[in-house]
């Protein structure tokens, strides 16, 4: 297990084979606009082969992790290396393919003339028919850019980061605007990518996404790394579980809050009866302690929490700690100020 600077305590990420140079490597890296810290001394390793999903709440440093790591930005302090070398000199060797939110598109000329100079200037270009066809835009080969719907722009982009054989992918919000059709097809892609030893790391809202497909989960907040570790072990992390039952009649909610362990309670109305949704640290105590209320579940269920719960538990938390910190440190220097 690996311990954060805050003592928090995340997942064991995958460990790579001996004498395996990392694909991604952050080390102490910095990068501050004015006061903000949008970077706060990020570790981090990725090695070939895997699927990492790189999730946190706006603000958390994301776009500015990927940024750093694509050289679009200097670091102010700590180092990013990609195969062991700069990101430029990685990305003029073709072993980088990134797919943005926004940008990187040209007007007025078509889908193919874009895609076949894409595999033009890549040192390890695919043919681009092919590259067309696995972005699922062969059909549109012939349409000026600029004519494009958003979900079209978005495999356009994908074709784009695909164009070579390329050992790192890098996605930013990768389906936003793609049908469902669209996104099976892409992730499908991503996982044929990813068995062939390439490194697949993509950043995303969709936490659905990031359970189905990665293999690793990193999330982040406030610049620093809250978590790490593969799905299952980010559910755990949360240290919640989730109670589901019906109840008949009329539900007492304020009694239902005050049940021990529970963090958050639901109380959804439905026909003749009441749906009932608890998070709880301790689901044994908190089940316990509901049936010495008098009252009797029925269709009681006790479940872990899913990716999304548990991102929420896990940077609430972590929000908490910070602003906890954060008055220590106001303390310190008010009572500095005094003596």
């Amino acid at each position: 297990m690996k311990r954060t600077e805050s003592g928090t305590t995340t997942g064991t990420a995958p460990e790579p084979t001996t004498g395996t140079t990392p694909a991604v490597a952050f080390t102490a890296v910095t990068k501050c606009y004015g006061r903000l810290r949008a970077v706060d001394g990020i570790d981090l390793r990725l090695y070939p082969g895997e699927t990492v999903a790189l999730l946190g709440p706006n603000g958390a440093g994301k776009s500015t992790a990927l940024d750093l790591l694509l050289g679009l930005r200097p670091p102010d302090s700590g180092s990013v290396s990609l195969f062991g070398t700069s990101p430029r000199e990685a990305i003029v060797r073709g072993r980088v393919g990134a797919m943005l939110q926004s940008g990187g598109l040209m007007d007025e000329v078509t889908v193919a003339e874009l895609v076949r100079l894409a595999c033009d200037l890549h040192p390890r270009a695919y043919r681009p028919e092919e590259v067309m066809t696995r972005a699922g835009v062969a059909s549109i080969a012939d349409r000026k850019v600029n004519k494009l719907s958003g979900g079209q722009e978005q495999r356009v982009r994908f074709a784009l980061a695909t164009a070579g054989a390329n050992d790192l992918i890098v996605l930013d919000e990768p389906t936003t605007g793609m049908d469902v059709t669209a996104r099976r097809s892409f992730w499908a892609t991503m996982r044929e990518q990813a068995g062939q030893g390439r490194t697949v790391l993509f950043a995303t809202h969709y936490l659905e996404e990031a359970d189905a497909i990665a293999d690793r989960v990193i999330v982040l907040h406030r610049g620093r790394v809250l978590a790490d570790g593969t799905a299952a072990e980010i559910k755990a992390k949360a240290g919640a579980r989730s109670i589901a039952f019906d109840l008949e009649g009329e539900a007492d909610e304020a009694a239902l809050r005050g049940l021990p362990f529970a963090t958050t309670v639901t109380v959804s109305p439905s026909a003749g009866s009441r749906g009932v949704r608890i998070q709880s640290t301790d689901a044994d105590a908190t089940v316990h302690a509901l049936y010495g209320l008098g009252v009797y579940p029925r269709n009681l269920e006790v479940a872990g929490l899913g990716l999304e719960q548990a991102f929420v538990a896990i940077t609430e938390a972590g929000e908490a700690i910070t602003d906890r910190q954060q008055q220590a440190d106001t303390d310190r220097q008010q009572e500095a100020t005094t003596k």
